[in-house]
């Protein structure tokens, strides 16, 4: 079984730059490829980016060029880092692992999930 817990999120302004963390603990780190999704009110949860053990990546097309993906398997972490924020970009954030090294893109196909932080863009 294995646990994973958001930090990092908070409010900011637009253009500003934030980072998110996903700590993994109760399995093999190495063993998972972890996301990030984000789910803003009234809308579905949107796959963010992806990362496998090799350091594989993979993006949404609304945050290439601005988000970047990182993970330190000696730390068992994985980051998310977010510049030019914007408004759109408001929404409870989440970390996800799906065995393997294959990177999902939807939900479904990950295996744990963690409780989600919260990130607002606004002036």
């Amino acid at each position: 079984q294995v646990q994973l817990v958001e930090s990092g999120g908070g409010l900011v302004q637009p253009g500003d730059s934030l980072r998110v963390s996903c700590a993994a603990s109760g399995g093999t780190f190495s063993n998972y490829a972890m996301g990030w999704f984000r789910q803003a009110p009234g809308k579905e949860r949107e796959f963010v980016a992806g990362i496998n053990y090799r350091g594989r990546t993979y993006y949404g097309d609304s945050v290439k060029g601005r988000f970047t993906i990182s993970r330190d398997n000696a730390k068992n972490t994985v980051y998310l880092q977010m510049n030019s924020l914007k408004p759109e970009d408001t929404a409870v954030y989440y970390c996800a692992a799906n065995h393997g090294s294959f990177i999902p893109s939807t939900p479904n196909e990950y295996d744990y999930w963690g409780q989600g932080t919260q990130v607002t863009v606004s002036s």
